[in-house]
């Protein structure tokens, strides 16, 4: 089976820290909810995973049917993605059907069905059932059971997170997501492994290293993602920035707006994804500097992007109502 887990596409963030610049946000509400309606029906299975991550995570509660008619998709990485979205939105509509994929012949959706049913109902058995998932030998399993624990934020999962992380046999992708899950749940034991990836001479893992520091939420974790707002590659740098906006941090709204003023020449599927970066960093910082790069964002060729720019202001429109 094809690995399908996304580190770079639209990534879960909590966006805090917003000035005034967020009013003139309101006005492109309206076209950013015609972007995702408009991608819900994409042939592209990554464009459906992001529409899916967009709603749920910037809790657009009344699309939620939508992401439950995924539930049925033909592709597994929808199902999934779907699942997950049920379990974080808490959507007890869909109840029945996950119990139904609890015996879905790929264990991946399984495994995320019983995700969502532990936040739904918070049954133990469906906890223990994801926590027997991660001994199976399939490595996407593994890597995707490790995330979801993660999100779980509970502190019984490290010992099996850990065992993942260190095992011999786990593949990169299965040690990465553990080692995510583990900075999420708060064990500060893990900031020494994070760092080796901040060290690393591949961009990758850098901007993995820079998220798992973000997960971790630490002062410690956020002086050590400062230092990636120098690094080499635009992309670390980006990712950087976005992370500390996300820890309510504006240091890296220059890297952006430098990265979003200079004239772009770069090959399509590295300017794509620096565009998706870019606009989500916006989201997660927040000033208004930022905030006047959106309307173009929304605009671009690129559906990830106009994605990455819809949830930007869907989370800065959100915030600009909070008290």
């Amino acid at each position: 089976m094809t690995k399908f887990r996304i580190f770079f596409i639209i990534t879960i963030l909590t966006a805090i820290n917003y000035c005034n610049g967020s009013e003139s946000v309101k006005n492109l509400v309206p076209e950013a909810e015609k972007i995702v309606a408009d991608e819900l029906n994409n042939s592209n299975i990554s464009v459906r995973d992001n529409v899916i991550e967009v709603i749920a995570s910037c809790q657009k509660t009344e699309m939620m049917p939508k992401v439950a008619a995924f539930l049925n998709d033909s592709a597994v990485p929808v199902r999934f993605i779907a699942a997950m979205a049920i379990g974080d939105m808490q959507y007890t509509q869909s109840v029945s059907k996950l119990k139904k994929l609890l015996n879905d012949p790929d264990i991946n959706i399984a495994a995320a069905a019983c995700y969502a049913l532990y936040k739904i109902s918070g049954e133990e058995k469906y906890l223990k059932s994801l926590e027997d998932y991660a001994l199976v030998t399939d490595q996407t399993v593994k890597a995707n059971v490790a995330m979801l624990l993660g999100k779980l934020k509970n502190p019984r999962c490290l010992p099996i997170l850990y065992k993942l992380k260190d095992s011999q046999t786990s593949s990169d992708s299965v040690a990465y997501n553990a080692t995510e899950a583990i900075a999420r749940i708060g064990d500060e034991k893990i900031y020494n492994r994070i760092w080796t990836l901040l060290i690393s001479v591949y961009v990758d893992d850098r901007c993995m290293g820079v998220q798992a520091m973000g997960a971790l939420n630490t002062e410690k974790g956020k002086n050590a993602i400062l230092t990636m707002l120098d690094d080499d590659n635009p992309q670390v740098r980006l990712v950087a920035a976005g992370q500390l906006g996300q820890l309510g941090d504006k240091s890296g709204q220059s890297v952006v707006l430098e990265y979003l003023n200079s004239p772009q020449s770069l090959e399509k599927a590295v300017s794509e994804r620096q565009n998706v970066l870019a606009a989500l960093a916006i989201g997660q910082i927040g000033t208004e500097p930022l905030i006047a790069h959106l309307p173009k964002l929304l605009k671009n060729e690129s559906p990830f992007v106009r994605l990455a720019g819809a949830k930007s202001v869907f989370i800065i429109a959100k915030a600009a109502k909070q008290p």
